[in-house]
Parts: structure tokens; sequence; C-alpha cells
């Protein structure tokens, strides 16, 4: 028997709130698991700053790669085996890649990206190509198995049929978060039938397709996604808390490339600091790091880097107001020029922020579309997109929904060492 199609001796099952049990079987899969890289995503939280806002939203990309890779298990062994459209070869390929497709997630994804100008993407081609544990199991598979679980990660793969059971507009990635960030953070919003999805999902034109007797049900998930993004992904106070940690690491960059003498140096950013990231350096920062570093922060004789880490670190985010300064320019200058004559950086305490999100993206002629559209398989045969049948998706089809913030620290305005006249003005703005 070869390394590829190689069982345990026993089945391994790890045991899981949302899936119930997550079941491996392949020593692939239990080797990939075991290796140092997979395990570091136990510490990387899927949901970023959430946890502050929902206090059990503290569930790992461990949690999820795994719960990814057993919706996946259940359908190409249950729902899709012995289908003449489903190639059976491709089994271990789709499961190895919902495995390891979030592989490259970095300490709080989205503020760490976006001050370093890092891509997560990019690094889970590279831990999976690299001098890694993961990529020496999948080379005992085949010289090119790694390439080809890049390529499925990447979509680049030529079967498109693979792609979409991780990467769709309904994949096993999306099924599994919500349903995953639904139960960590206590909301209701995320729940859907999603043992009726899976019974009638169907393998065809190069990717999964619905049976018609099945759309209520899809709608059902498209709701629970709409509801999320607006309910839990965009909550104004873990985008507060997520402006802070960006701004803590703009200023520890500032300060690093002005020579600041930090009382604890910053070592574990400097690869990135200098733009000579490894994959090793990369591997080797995760949020326990980060938030050890915060921690030394908040004794630092820099006040912006001191203060704004001991907000993070006890919970003392900024206040609010809905505002698009795009739209408002008048308004927001005038914010910004009462903030410099108190005193106040409005490089790190006056923040735009703004979030957008496609709730579902339907298929126009001409027009450039992120992810396939979701088929339904209608009684006579015939494919026909989603929102062309149902009235609820058109309804919210093709919409994008973005929302703007402003955040600011709140005391200012009960601040006794700010002139009155300032603050009422302030007031009157915010």
């Amino acid at each position: 028997m070869s390394y590829a199609t190689a069982k345990l001796v026993e089945e391994k099952v790890f045991k899981d709130p949302v899936h119930r049990y997550v079941h491996v079987r392949d020593q692939v899969i239990w080797d990939l698991v075991g290796t140092r890289e997979f395990q570091r995503l136990r510490r990387i939280r899927q949901l970023g700053t959430t946890y502050l806002v929902f206090h059990g939203a503290e569930h790992s990309r461990f949690n999820h790669s795994l719960g990814v890779y057993e919706i996946v298990r259940r359908i190409v062994d249950d729902i899709f085996a012995g289908r003449p459209e489903w190639d059976a070869s491709e089994r271990l390929l789709v499961l190895c890649s919902a495995l390891l497709h979030d592989l490259g997630h970095g300490p709080f994804s989205h503020a760490f990206e976006n001050v370093f100008a890092t891509d997560h993407e990019e690094f889970t081609r590279a831990i999976l190509l690299g001098d890694t544990e993961v990529n020496a199991v999948l080379l005992k598979v085949a010289p090119d198995f790694p390439e080809k679980v890049a390529q499925v990660i990447e979509k680049t793969y030529p079967n498109k049929l693979v792609i979409s059971l991780i990467s769709s507009q309904i994949d096993a990635d999306r099924m599994d978060y919500l349903q995953r960030d639904a139960y960590y953070t206590g909301v209701s919003y995320g729940h859907f039938d999603m043992e009726r999805i899976l019974r009638v999902m169907r393998p065809r034109m190069n990717q999964v397709v619905i049976k018609e007797s099945g759309m209520h049900a899809v709608e059902d998930y498209i709701m629970s996604r709409y509801q999320m993004y607006l309910q839990i992904y965009f909550h104004p106070v873990s985008r507060s808390a997520e402006v802070i940690l960006n701004h803590i690491l703009k200023r520890v960059k500032v300060l690093s490339e002005g020579n600041y003498q930090f009382k604890h140096a910053p070592v574990h950013f400097q690869p990135f600091f200098n733009n000579t990231i490894t994959v090793e350096d990369y591997i080797a920062l995760d949020e326990s790091i980060m938030l050890t570093y915060i921690q030394f922060w908040m004794q630092e004789d820099d006040a912006i880097l001191r203060d704004l880490s001991t907000r993070f670190i006890n919970r003392k985010l900024f206040g609010y107001i809905n505002m698009n300064p795009k739209k408002e320019p008048q308004r927001f200058a005038r914010l910004q020029q009462l903030f410099q004559q108190i005193g106040i950086d409005t490089a790190y305490y006056l923040v735009h922020d703004s979030t957008s999100d496609l709730p579902y993206d339907l298929y126009q002629p001409g027009v450039a579309i992120g992810k396939l559209p979701i088929m339904l398989q209608m009684a006579n045969g015939e494919v026909r997109e989603l929102s062309q049948e149902s009235l609820l998706v058109d309804a919210i089809a093709g919409r994008l929904k973005t929302d703007h913030k402003v955040y600011y620290p709140e005391e200012i305005l009960t601040d006794e060492t700010i002139d009155e006249i300032f603050k009422e003005e302030l007031r009157r703005l915010l």
C-alpha cells in the first residue's frame, strides 16, 4: 500500500462542538495535523479581535481548518462517491487542500497584513513548498503533490470542481466558519441546515451545483451569512480594537525606522520591518508572541505606543461615529483641526475605517465576478443561476454593503484639561 492510500490502524476522532466529530482515517491527514506549521494555527484566533466583544470567540484557525476538512470529507466520501462526474483520484488532494487552506494566516491577520503588506495566501504557498514539515509530508505522496495543493488553494488548479468545494459562494470554508463563529459568539444568525445542503449537492459542469429541491436551504444559508457580516464581522467595537492594534503596529514600525531605543526590542518584528521575511520568521510569530510584546510596550517611554498598548490590553477602546469623510469632508477636516489644536495626533487618534461585503454575487454577462455563482440543477436537468429562481436572493444579489466609521478617544469629551469651547464644538461634530 502506498503512502497516499495508507489508512490508520484505528480511525482518529476529534470531538467538535459544531460537527460533533471530525473523522481522520488517512495517514497523510493525520501526519499533516501533527506538523508544527499546522499546530501553530492553535495560536491564531479565527476572529482576531472579536474576542474583546464576544467573550466566547476564542476559537482558532486550527478548529476551523479541521471543520472545513470534515465537511469536504463528508461530501467526497458520502455524497460524491460513486458518481461518474466525480474523479475519485482527486479525493486526497481536496482533503489536504481543505485542511491546509488557512495555513499562512498571521497573528490578528487583517491588522498585521495591513501594516506589513504581507499576504497570507503567499505565505500559505511558501509553507506548502518550502523547507517545512508540511512540505515533507506532502512530498511523500508524490513529488508534484505540494504544488497541486498550492494550486487548489490559489484557485489555479485545472479541475475547477475541486476548487469549488473549498472556494466558491457555497463552499466548505464558508459553511464551517458561519456555524463555528455563530457557536462561539453565542448568536443564532449563522445557523442553517447544512445537512440538507450537503444532501442536495451534486458534481457537475466543473463546479458544485444544488438540486432545485434544496433552494430554500441555500436561501437560509445566504441570509445567515448576510446577518453574520452585519452583526459579527462588521461589529464596530471589534473594529475599534482592530484599529488600535493596527496603529500599535504602525507606531512600532515608525519608531523602529527612526532608531528608537525600545526597552523591549521587537526582535520578532525586525524581518518584517526590513522586508527580509523567511518562512521560519513568519511561522515563529503568533498571537501569543504579539500579545506578550504589546504588554511589554505598555512600559515604553513613547507616549503613543504606551497608550495604545494599554488601551488594547485593558480594553479601553475608541468610541465611534457613523461618518464617511469623503461625503462629509468639511466636518472631518474640522475634527482634524480641533484634534490638532488640542494636541492630539490625528494619525493615531482620529481614524476612518470602512468595511464591505457582497452577500451574493450573481452572474452578469460582461461583468467580472469574484466567485462562481450558485447554480441550481432543475428537475428537467437544466442548470439555472440561483437569483433567477429565488426572489429572496435576487433582492440582495449584487448589492455591496459598506459601513463607514470614524474612531476617536471618547474621553476627550470629558477631559477637564481641554478648554470647554473646544469640547463643545467636538460634541456637536461627534
